[in-house]
């Protein structure tokens, strides 16, 4: 076998890229990864934090040679911790109660079909932002994502935010089916390549779904330094055909459906 090429990394979003939105990585997918990482190095880079990646992933510090949750503002090498950066520190106390108090009236005087329970969900790096709460049911989120495309609820909310806290040099990005984040500009997954120095890397490749500009894959998608490959049918499978074209590993011809949480 081929020795392993350390320069060459590949970089996945988690939600309609490894797995199904918000579902369990399945079997294939997980061999898979195995296979690739014993010829290049592999990378997870998601929006969410640190346990929910693991609920879909399983133990990603170790299953990846990178791994960053929240963007990479929690960030591991091999397993180990690397680098941890907080969105409350940065904003201030001040200026974080000024932007939650103004969501929540917000949210309090939205008409929208359904609205369920944690609206607001503070991470280390960033908001989470969702109108119907993120306690919503499998079916009350396919619904509200139809409803959103239909009526633009998170697009107008961002834009107004954009206006209201014009000073604050946040970045707002819609993705998944119910919620948007909110961070410091530059906070985005192009956080992550601050731990992987070109002169480490010869090619990074990255993969992800929501890679149009506004969605939470574009800035890393788009970046100088990235070739990026758009998994637009937010199918797994399309990722593993992908990666058998560029790096000849055989992908199966079918997954197994992954159970949810």
């Amino acid at each position: 076998m081929a020795e392993k090429n350390r320069r060459i990394i590949a970089l996945f979003d988690v939600d309609g890229t490894l797995t199904e939105p918000r579902k369990v990585v399945s079997p294939e997918t997980v061999a898979y990864l195995e296979a690739l990482r014993e010829r290049i190095a592999i990378g997870v880079v998601g929006g969410s934090d640190l346990v929910k990646q693991k609920e879909q992933l399983g133990d990603s510090p170790n299953m990846f040679d990178f791994c960053f949750s929240e963007n990479g503002l929690l960030a591991f090498k091999d397993g180990n911790q690397i680098g941890q950066t907080s969105f409350k520190d940065h904003l201030g106390e001040e200026k974080l109660k000024k932007l939650i108090n103004w969501v929540l009236k917000y949210f309090a005087e939205l008409d929208i079909p359904v609205k369920r329970g944690t609206f607001i969900e503070f991470r280390q790096g960033m908001l989470n932002l969702s109108p119907i709460g993120r306690n919503c049911s499998r079916e009350e989120r396919n619904d509200f994502e139809k409803f959103d495309l239909a009526n633009g609820i998170r697009k107008t909310m961002v834009e107004k935010m954009r206006v209201e806290f014009a000073d604050y040099n946040l970045t707002y990005s819609i993705g998944g089916q119910i919620s948007f984040d909110l961070f410091p500009q530059g906070w985005d997954k192009t956080y992550c390549l601050r731990y992987l120095p070109e002169g480490d890397f010869d090619e990074v490749y990255f993969f992800g779904d929501k890679t149009f500009e506004g969605g939470n894959d574009f800035e890393i998608y788009d970046h100088p330094r990235t070739k990026g490959h758009s998994i637009a049918d937010a199918d797994p499978l399309t990722t593993l055909k992908k990666l058998e074209e560029l790096f000849g590993i055989p992908a199966p011809s079918c997954l197994t459906p992954p159970s949810s949480h």
